[in-house]
Formats: structure tokens, sequence, C-alpha cells
């Protein structure tokens, strides 16, 4: 499992540990990533973009006979599906998407024009480059009457996401919010983007409804396992309360994003509810999520499940049935080393 210093990278570790046949190795490319004190194997390797990144992985793999790479880090699932034959050649499998698919999700933008094209269902978006066009999108979608977001086309961890919103009252969120607001007000956002040249934006109508994390088990396009979960609380765009809900919309809508692009593995889909309820994709994150360890609770063990299925193990149906309706909370741990 690579991304051993990830926010989620205990809670996976967590969810693999319940099978105990599984030999796991820990990797990143901090020698002290959390995940090395949470396990005894370990490995240190480089980041996605240096040149011995695949040489590095492939000798650590051969080394110890590694079957499953389980990335957890975006920037290494495309490398990793360049190169899935050379891992193959070892016997090892590597849980990632196809390139093709990885690269509209990757990418926000062709992945809302994508899905456009084959009639699925999203938000009001415009594509911008320019101060220009950005001022016209924002029009375009309502601003000043309605709120408006806005995030890099490529990007994750919600880095660069904002709301321009004219309704927010600027004293009440110096003094009683925490210092991370999402919002922005369009004088500030336009300052900003004057500076120096932006990065291609994605523009999108605010979508006001309840916001849910789906968990997926994919296999080559088809969905295995769909599992909706609401989002209560978030600390730093993490889930840190929520709620198993059997949201058929929801699953269904999801299933055929699934099927259009074709994904495999395991993959998170981000929706929210428009003011009219109705289920809108905002993004994906074609790898394992951080709070997948929340399916425990629920009953089943979604990093498990997407392993078993690559390795061609039996998967009963006691594995695939939720127990809807389950409540999670999530706390801060300590791990301690010398």
């Amino acid at each position: 499992m690579t991304g051993a210093g990830a926010p989620g990278a205990a809670g996976i570790l967590k969810c693999l540990q319940f099978n105990p046949s599984f030999e796991i190795v820990m990797a990143d490319a901090n020698p002290n990533a959390v995940g090395r004190w949470l396990h005894a194997e370990f490995e240190t390797i480089p980041f996605a973009h240096e040149k011995n990144f695949i040489e590095k992985l492939l000798s650590v793999c051969q080394r110890r006979n590694v079957h499953v790479v389980l990335p957890l880090v975006t920037k290494e699932l495309i490398p990793l599906a360049q190169h899935k034959k050379h891992f193959d050649e070892l016997g090892t499998r590597v849980l990632v998407s196809d390139v093709d698919s990885l690269e509209i999700a990757n990418n926000k933008s062709r992945l809302y024009q994508f899905l456009e094209w084959r009639g699925v269902d999203l938000p009001g978006y415009r594509v911008v480059e320019t101060m220009g066009q950005f001022e016209t999108a924002v029009k375009e979608l309502g601003f000043p009457g309605e709120r408006v977001a806005f995030k890099p086309s490529i990007s994750n961890g919600g880095r660069g996401f904002r709301i321009l919103a004219n309704d927010i009252d600027e004293h009440n969120l110096l003094f009683y919010e925490k210092p991370n607001s999402t919002y922005i007000s369009l004088a500030d956002a336009l300052r900003i983007l004057s500076v120096r040249p932006f990065p291609q934006l994605l523009v999108t109508e605010y979508l006001p409804g309840e916001e849910y994390s789906v968990d997926c088990v994919v296999d080559h396009g088809q969905p295995r396992l769909v599992v909706p979960r609401l989002r209560g609380k978030m600390i730093n765009g993490i889930s840190v309360e929520g709620t198993f809900i059997r949201d058929e919309t929801i699953i269904s809508y999801c299933s055929q994003i699934i099927k259009e692009l074709p994904l495999h593995g395991n993959i998170g889909i981000q929706v929210k509810k428009s003011i009219q309820g109705k289920p809108l994709i905002v993004e994906i994150n074609p790898r394992v999520q951080g709070t997948i360890v929340a399916g425990l609770g629920a009953g089943v063990n979604l990093p498990v499940l997407a392993i078993k299925q690559e390795l061609g193990l039996t998967i009963s149906d006691d594995e695939l049935h939720v127990k809807w309706g389950t409540k999670f909370s999530r706390y801060w741990n300590e791990v301690f080393y010398t």
C-alpha cells in the first residue's frame, strides 16, 4: 500500500488487517510516514514525479513477492496504469483503472465534458482559462443572485476550491468561523486571479443540498457495490461524521457514471444534491478514499473486496451486505516512536 503518510492510511491499513491471510507492506516517499509506525513492514519509495518511481516500485514488488499494489496517492495512478504490463510480468496486480479513464477522471473539466456528451445529468458549468471567460461564466451561472463555485481542473484535496458568495457576513466569518472558509468575494477572486497566470478552472453552479461520498467496488466498468454515505461533518475536507444511506437514486446515478467512463477497483464519487434534491456529481476520486474505513461499521470491507476481486478470490454474499443507517464518528489518534 503506497501513501503510508496519507490522512486515510491508518484506516485503510485497519481494513486490510481484517484479513489475516494478507501480508502488508506500507510505502511512502517520507521515511517517517505514520504508516511506518503502524505496521512493521515499510519501504521508502520516490515521489510519483521522480524518474525512478516505477523502477523502485518494481524492485520492491519483485524482492517482496508482492501480489497487489494498492495506491492511495492520486499522482501515482497514471504512472502505475501506464506500466501495468511491467508489474504483470512480475505477477503483481496494480489496482488502478486504465490510463484513458484516469486521464478523464483526474481532470474535472474533461470529466464534465465527457459525461455531458453521454447524457449524464450535471450541474451547470463552464470551463475557463482567462479573466474575461471567468467573469462571463460567473454571470451566466447566476452570480450575484446565486452562489457559484470554482476549482482548478486538475487538483486534489480541495486545493483551489472556492465558493463565490454575495451574501456572506465577513465580520461573522472573521470572528466566529475557523480560518479555513471556502467562501470568497468576486472582488477578491478577481484580484488574486489577476496577479499571475492561473490554471484552467471549472466554474459550476453551487449545489446547496446534502453532500455524499460514494465508495464503490468496480469490476472493469461494472459496479459490484455502491455505498453512499451522507457527509454529516467535515474537517479540512475529510468526513469525520456521517451516515450510510440507501439512496437508490444516488446508487443508480453513480452506477451510470462508472459504466460510462469505465473505471476499476476502489472508486470514490462525490455528489451533492441540487436545490431540487437531485444528486449531481462534484468529482471522482479514482482510487480508495480515506474515509473508506467507515464501511467496516456498516459491515463492508471495501479495500479487501477490491483486492479479492483483483486476485479472483471468492466473495460471499454476506461480504456485500451493507447495514444501512449505520452512523460513524472519527477522531484523532496518536502513534509514538523513537
